[in-house]
């Protein structure tokens, strides 16, 4: 159980480091370092709110009697994050030219009347969700006996060991120039973006709120391909697929589970999973597009703008 916790505390640690750092560097950079306070108000509310339902998981909902009615809200919050993500990658993505001033006058509007608010709320559901994820693995693995997965050492292990590479990770950042820091972090974004929207179909396709139109002859939902021979997505399967076929896959079942809960990764997705993993790329390839060149021509108007308006001062000779 302690390398099982080990893991998923660093792997659940390390995402919320991830994207709240990024988020704590992004005002830093922007000259925005007084909402810092409150982005870290929002991760406070979170980890207490986190073990808030550990409490009321081990407790009051009896270890896995309602795990079903759980999962509703795991779909809101990834639902909910990724939206969010979203929001921050466009918003990300309009910081190209004259960056510093335009950003500044941007992020003065967007953080005053309930920017305190917004940053609570982003950094709550981004922790909040890595909360709420490591107890439900942590319930798997104890046979809902969360406090037994809490106590560990390998709990605590990963939890330090995910602080310090995200130390090392924005420590090392500092170098690198606003423009290229913006391109990075949002591909990153995108990613965890793309992992969380395609898990909520994940978990809604595994409790029946949505079918697939691809099937199996029998009438469940059909795989479009299945990668358990490359990566298992859990040592589950792992030790299922070397019983079945007596050969080992290329990557075990510990590297899958981090795949799976930090990209989304799955052995076999169904159809709807694959189809709309891409089409949140594109989705947000052509958002991102039709930005810049929005901002093209805005530019080339004001340009012109700037021209016109400097001839028509130009005193006329007598």
């Amino acid at each position: 159980m302690n390398l099982q916790a080990f893991l998923i505390t660093f792997r659940e640690g390390f995402e919320a480091i991830l994207i709240v750092g990024i988020i704590i560097a992004y005002l830093n950079r922007i000259g925005q370092s007084k909402w810092n306070k409150w982005v870290w108000v929002g991760v406070l509310m979170a980890v207490v709110a986190s073990l808030g339902v550990a409490l009321l998981f081990q407790i009051v909902l009896d270890g896995y009697a309602t795990m079903g009615s759980k999962d509703y809200l795991r779909i809101g919050i990834l639902l909910v994050s990724a939206g969010l993500l979203t929001h921050m990658i466009l918003f990300m993505s309009k910081q190209n030219r004259d960056m510093r001033s335009r950003l500044q006058n941007k992020v003065a509007l967007i953080l005053t009347a309930g920017g305190a608010l917004n940053m609570i709320v982003h950094s709550f559901l981004v922790t909040l969700r890595e909360g709420v994820e490591t107890v439900f693995f942590f319930a798997a693995i104890s046979g809902g006996d969360i406090s037994q997965a809490l106590q560990s050492w390998g709990a605590l292990t990963g939890l330090l060991t995910a602080a310090v590479l995200g130390v090392i990770v924005f420590k090392s950042s500092k170098r690198i120039q606003l423009s290229t820091f913006f391109r990075v972090t949002s591909v990153f974004l995108i990613m965890i973006a793309a992992g969380l929207f395609v898990q909520a179909i994940g978990v809604m396709q595994d409790l029946k709120i949505i079918g697939s139109v691809y099937k199996t002859p029998g009438g469940e939902i059909a795989a479009m391909y299945d990668l358990t021979w490359f990566m298992p997505e859990h040592p589950i399967d792992e030790t299922n697929y070397i019983r079945d076929t007596g050969h080992h896959p290329v990557l075990n079942g510990q590297v899958g589970i981090f795949f799976k809960a930090f990209l989304g990764y799955t052995q076999d997705p169904s159809l709807e999973e694959f189809v709309l993993y891409w089409a949140y790329y594109l989705f947000v390839f052509v958002l991102i597009a039709r930005q810049k060149k929005l901002m093209t021509l805005e530019e080339a108007k004001a340009h012109e703008d700037h021209a016109v308006s400097g001839r028509t001062d130009t005193p006329t000779a007598v």
